[in-house]
Parts: structure tokens; C-alpha cells; sequence
């Protein structure tokens, strides 16, 4: 942990990609989580799929997003940001685990986001509304002690960005005032292939009490702030996230955890799926090969892609 005068290590603190780390203003009721998302992590989810660039962009944004709020969990689990609709994206999923495991994917109707992004031309990115069309954002967070129940929180996709439907769950869902930046886009450098990057921070208001007192003041000053911060800024792997949250808070000065790893890491593997099918009845194993004209029963990871095949003989009950 650091505090104070951020000078002396702000070039230091969060050099390169992949981490998140959390920070508290020094002396003001202020919390707050960074990360910044690249090669290793983000680049590698985003060209797997090789979705339209608006609609990467927009896997990148949950992903992040999902990286900040998951940041702040005091045990071990995962957070899922699930986005879902009638629109052009019938859905979209970004998980992140406390181990810094990331992963992610979204469901296109082509035809559908071909016609919005006629309608679009020219006039910048697509909202979450013309995106989802009729749908919801869905925060679910899954601690891995089998014996506690998920929590859900849920809310419209009404904002003008995932960021600022966030901000709407987190006054919804936990009465936090939030405020939440998210930026993605590739960046190329002369003769090299461009590559993804992601950068993204947050801002929460800590309650008063006897000991604070009335915390409105450093919120409404912190606020202003932190909406200063710019895109650039943000994606920049070779800006320090220290820097930036230098240049914004450091004549309140920050304290900061240590930063944690984050990266591409799809948990699906052959032997959960192998748990999963011999779970199932006999009868419903057989259908599934004969639907493939197959011996092997086929399964898809829609994360990471990977491509399992199973033999039927190996999963039936009869034959255990």
C-alpha cells in the first residue's frame, strides 16, 4: 500500500496493462479502482471472435467494467456482466474471477447490426438502447463457497453508455454514488499490428458518520475531477495510471492497494464437461450425438472457442 504525495511513484504505479488496483483520496470519504486492459488479456478476447469494431469495442467496454466491480470483492469469486435484449446484440457476457481470470463474448444478429450501423454512419457509436434494443444489464456476483447464494443486481440499459448504466446499478442496487470512465480502441505503432487496449476507472462516495461527518463536499470536488480525465489518458499504455490520477487528485494525495494481474483465461475444460454430460440421462446423450450423425458428442466453449469432442461410449450411464 501507498499513500501520500504521489510524485515519487506515479510513473511507477500501473506501468503497462493488465492490472486493476484500488485507491482511497487521502483524508476524504472517496474510494476508488483503476485498470488498464491490453495484450494479454482484452487484445486476445477481442480478436478471437473478430467481431464488427463497434461491437468489440463494446464486449471491451463490459469487460472492463467487469474488472472494476469485481476489484472490490473481499472474497474469492467472480462477477458476470451480462447484458441482454432484442436488438442487434441478443446478448453478452464478460466474467471476471478475484484470481484475475478474464473472459468474454457477445451474440450478433448480423443482419440486424449491419442496418444499424448504416443508421449510424457518421454519427458516432451505438447506445446501449440500439445495441440491446428491449433489455437489461445484469451484475450477478458468485462467491466460490457453494454453500452462499449469488447476488443479482439488475437494471435497464438506459444510459448512453455501460458506464453510465453502472452508475445507475450501483445508485439502484447499493445507494453508492458512482461515477464510472471507460475507454476502448486500438492503437498501432509504426509497423506493428494494432492492438486492443482498454483503460477504465470509478469513483465512489463514502458515506458520513459521527467520525466523517458530511461527505458532500469532497464527493461534489472529486466528481469534477474525475470527470476531467480523458479517453487518451485512460488507453495510453505508456502513460502510468498513477500519472493520471495524479494530474487529477494530487493536491488531496492517494493511498493505493497493490495492484492486481489480470488476464485472458477461459475456465471451461474437458473434465467439467465430462461431469456435466454424465450427469445427464442416457436418452438425451444418444439424441445429441444422433442430431451430429456422430459417435462423439461436440461442444463449443463460446468464450474461448475451444472445441471439445467426447466419445458417447465414455459418458453414458449403462455403460459406467
Amino acid at each position: 500500500m501507498v499513500s501520500g504525495d504521489l510524485t515519487g511513484f506515479a510513473d511507477a504505479l500501473g506501468t503497462g496493462e493488465n492490472f486493476v488496483a484500488n485507491f482511497q483520496l487521502e483524508n476524504q470519504a472517496v474510494r476508488g479502482r483503476a485498470a488498464r486492459l491490453g495484450m494479454g488479456s482484452v487484445n486476445e478476447i477481442l480478436n478471437r471472435h473478430d467481431y464488427p469494431p463497434e461491437a468489440a469495442r463494446l464486449l471491451g467496454e463490459a469487460l472492463t467494467l467487469a474488472v472494476l466491480v469485481a476489484s472490490s470483492l473481499k472474497f474469492d469469486g467472480r462477477l458476470t456482466v451480462q447484458a441482454e435484449g432484442d436488438g442487434p446484440v441478443r446478448l453478452m457476457v464478460a466474467e471476471y474471477s478475484t484470481n484475475g481470470n478474464l473472459r468474454g463474448y457477445l451474440r450478433l444478429d448480423n443482419e440486424k447490426w449491419a442496418k444499424l450501423e448504416k443508421i449510424n454512419e457518421g454519427l458516432g457509436r451505438p447506445h446501449p438502447a440500439q445495441a440491446f434494443g428491449k433489455g437489461v444489464l445484469t451484475m450477478t456476483i458468485l462467491q466460490d463457497n457453494p454453500h452462499i447464494q449469488p447476488y443479482q443486481g439488475i437494471v435497464p440499459l438506459d444510459g448512453r453508455s455501460l458506464a453510465e448504466c453502472a452508475e445507475h446499478y450501483f445508485m439502484q442496487s447499493e445507494q453508492v454514488p458512482t461515477r464510472v470512465r471507460i475507454a476502448v480502441g486500438q492503437i498501432q505503432k509504426a509497423g506493428e499490428a494494432p492492438v486492443w487496449q482498454a483503460g477504465g476507472a470509478l469513483i465512489q462516495r463514502i458515506a458520513g458518520d459521527d467520525a466523517r461527518g458530511d461527505t458532500e463536499d469532497d464527493w461534489n470536488t472529486a466528481e469534477i475531477l474525475f470527470q476531467s480525465v480523458y479517453d487518451s489518458e485512460l488507453l495510453d499504455p505508456d502513460l502510468s495510471v498513477g500519472r493520471v490520477l495524479y494530474r487529477l487528485f494530487h493536491e488531496r494525495g492517494v493511498r493505493f492497494e497493490s495492484p492486481t494481474s489480470v488476464q485472458d483465461a477461459c475456465t471451461c475444460s474437458e473434465e467439467r464437461l465430462r461431469k456435466t454430460l454424465e450427469s445427464m440421462p442416457d436418452e438425451g446423450l444418444i439424441e445429441m450425438a444422433a442430431e451430429d450423425n456422430s459417435s462423439d458428442l461436440k461442444a463449443d466453449c463460446q468464450f474461448c472457442g475451444r472445441k471439445y469432442r467426447i466419445p458417447l461410449t465414455d459418458v453414458l450411464n449403462s455403460v459406467q
